[in-house]
């Protein structure tokens, strides 16, 4: 694989500007806008009532999950809301003003992480950097809406960050610690588990997962003690009907339709196939499909050899490779393209889901084989279906095609080679 040519450096007035100055640059035009935009936008109530009044039951000694509710209903989420929005109570004193400047710090930290993704993948040019910072929907998810959305995406793109240092396993506790918070984060769950399958040997998988699924006990220990059955049904419910009125993306399709099973199953058919075609045809296309790399690569299996990892903690660290080491590039674009799809089939979208993809948009354009003209089209087009409220039949069906349009542009794009050369290699990139 040919090395990829140096960063390109603007020269604005005779000054040389690095992407990670320009990236800077943004960041701190990012945080004078946010601060005006707590200072002079009105702050929209939607769920900080009851985000506050679960937390109130949970902090005054509540562990039922069936008797923690707020004004919109009872509490959905994994354990990890709880403490989060526990700290964030504790913090700001419930108060929304402080917590929009909390908010805003945790804009701009995210926005920071995702910067230093772009860079280490270096998939955009420079001035693409921009569109991260172009929306106004997104703007308003954290500062004026307050979801935890925004705690959820942020751990998220921590982790990512963490896997293209080859981090594995601080990667995917930090991984469960987003997942604790919102269960849209485990879109992401099946290219990662790919991804552990390509760069750990199988004793670093488990070892991995073992990490992951210990913390989920951790935090939920407290419910699973005393009421397990309801925290469990609650927390980890899979089969939400969510309101046809708010839905972003199916608004177009009748109501009947839209809440039925079949519907539901069909989505999620669609969702499982189109995963397997990607696996199978693109990010596997250099071990000659899933199958035979999933054949190969447990071929190989010998018990014996898991046994030994559990004997000693110095691989929790570590690389830990089997196949080879996994590049930057291959590894954002297996996260942000298997998320991507299932954002393209989930049944409803509402306004703060928009959060769950926008940071991956202009990387999942730039891996399109489209012109730069017809990507940003694509870019602003998705931005305004998401701020068109309420969503309409135009809307809804207009996002859906933009939708389908990147995927059909992913699909035809150029598989790259997955693997960088040698450990060597690693050491002097990272």
């Amino acid at each position: 694989m040919a090395a990829k040519p140096k960063d390109p450096l603007l020269v604005l007035n005779g000054y040389r500007i690095s992407k990670p100055q320009f990236a800077s640059a943004l960041l701190a035009l990012e945080a004078i806008l946010v601060a005006l935009i707590i200072v002079y936008v009105p702050y929209t109530k939607i769920d900080w009532d009851a985000y506050m009044s679960q937390v109130d039951g949970f902090l005054g000694g509540e562990r039922d999950y069936m008797k923690l509710r707020g004004d919109t209903g009872p509490l959905v989420y994994p354990a990890g809301f709880l403490y989060v929005y526990s700290a964030v109570q504790i913090i700001t004193g419930g108060e929304v003003y402080p917590a929009q400047i909390l908010f805003g710090v945790i804009y701009l930290i995210n926005l920071g992480i995702v910067l230093a993704i772009y860079m280490k993948t270096d998939v955009l040019p420079w001035w693409a950097y921009c569109l991260l910072c172009l929306s106004k929907r997104v703007h308003s998810i954290f500062v004026l809406r307050l979801f935890n959305d925004c705690f959820a995406m942020t751990l998220l793109h921590a982790a990512l960050a963490l896997l293209l240092y080859r981090k594995w396993h601080l990667a995917l506790i930090i991984f469960s610690g987003a997942v604790s918070i919102k269960m849209n984060v485990l879109l992401y769950a099946p290219p990662l588990l790919l991804l552990m399958l390509k760069g750990l040997s199988m004793s670093g998988v488990i070892t991995a997962l073992s990490g992951a699924a210990l913390l989920q006990i951790i935090l939920g220990l407290p419910f699973l003690m005393s009421h397990p059955v309801g925290y469990v049904s609650k927390a980890f419910n899979l089969g939400r009907v969510f309101i046809h009125f708010w839905s972003v993306n199916f608004k177009f399709i009748p109501e009947a339709i839209f809440v039925s099973k079949p519907f539901a199953i069909a989505l999620l058919v669609v969702h499982l196939t189109l995963l397997l075609m990607f696996a199978h045809h693109k990010w596997c296309k250099h071990e000659e499909g899933l199958i035979h790399f999933l054949h190969t690569r447990f071929a190989h299996l010998k018990p014996s050899n898991i046994v030994q990892t559990f004997s000693s903690l110095r691989y929790f660290f570590a690389h830990d490779s089997a196949f080879g080491i996994l590049s930057e590039e291959y590894i954002a674009t297996v996260m942000f393209v298997g998320n991507f799809i299932g954002i393209v089939c989930a049944r409803s979208l509402h306004y703060q889901f928009y959060s769950w993809y926008f940071y991956s948009l202009p990387f999942l354009l730039w891996k399109t084989p489209f012109p730069n003209s017809l990507r940003v089209i694509l870019f602003f087009t998705v931005e305004i279906c998401w701020n068109i409220f309420p969503s309409n039949l135009y809307s809804s069906l207009a996002l859906l095609c933009t939708h389908l349009l990147i995927l059909w542009g992913l699909w035809i794009a150029k598989c790259e080679y997955p693997y960088v050369h040698s450990k060597s290699q690693l050491t002097k990139e990272d």
